[in-house]
């Protein structure tokens, strides 16, 4: 009996002191945060497709900064980037609605990488270790080419990856330019395609051009990286 309270004891004081750091606490809110985001996800109906230009049409000249700011906050929310951008294609056409969303796009990632920043980024600093630590050094160095290849990398959704960024040493200001051009490619052609969706006799079958190169930069991105940090040394 007396060794098993004594070792609730200890653990109570363990928990209390990891309950102290405050970079511990922030990083649970982070976790909290997202779990809820993807909770709510899968709760939350999808809308029809079809009734958004009617819902721009009775904002309107609020739908452009309705669809800028909404569109940010989705992406906050972890929606799905293409989802964001078909349904600004729908509202306001290809060429509008691929603009809209790259703003939104633009005002997620600083979101995003902002709020993984004040939240993650003493924790992760304060336990990377090994090839951990290399990789954050490769966050912390990286240019606007690095950012644009993990963008176009598959590997997560769109306000995901900002977050993961904020909990780096990357610099905001080539995060946020990589992130745009990178974002580029796929929002002029699936703007095209919502926009299609709402005016079928307007598909242009050219709006899969910009997706198509988006995955050949993508590839030549990776090699280059790869090749990159095979000649680099190790400074460790």
């Amino acid at each position: 009996m007396i060794p098993a309270v004594r070792r609730l004891l200890h653990n109570r004081r363990s928990w209390s002191r990891v309950a102290a750091r405050p970079s511990v606490v922030r990083f649970c809110l982070l976790l909290l945060l997202l779990a809820g985001f993807g909770v709510t996800l899968l709760l939350v109906p999808r809308p029809d497709p079809t009734a958004l230009p009617q819902f721009g049409d009775e904002l309107g000249g609020l739908a452009p900064v309705a669809g800028v700011l909404g569109g940010a906050l989705l992406l906050v929310a972890l929606v799905p980037r293409t989802f964001i951008t078909l349904a600004a294609g729908a509202v306001f056409g290809a060429l509008e609605g691929a603009a809209y969303a790259l703003g939104a796009a633009l005002l997620a990632a600083a979101v995003g990488f902002v709020v993984g920043r004040l939240l993650g980024r003493d924790f992760v600093a304060e336990r990377v270790r090994g090839r951990l630590a290399r990789l954050d050094r490769w966050f912390t160095r990286q240019s606007v080419l690095g950012v644009i290849t993990v963008r176009l990398l598959p590997i997560s959704g769109f306000g995901l990856v900002s977050y993961g960024y904020g909990t780096t040493g990357a610099r905001i200001l080539p995060f946020l330019v990589g992130s745009v051009i990178a974002s580029a490619p796929t929002a002029f052609g699936y703007a095209a395609v919502g926009a299609a969706v709402t005016s079928p006799g307007e598909v242009n079958w050219f709006a899969a051009a910009p997706a198509a190169l988006g995955f050949i930069a993508s590839a030549v991105l990776i090699a280059r990286w790869w090749r990159a940090e095979r000649r680099r040394p190790d400074p460790t």
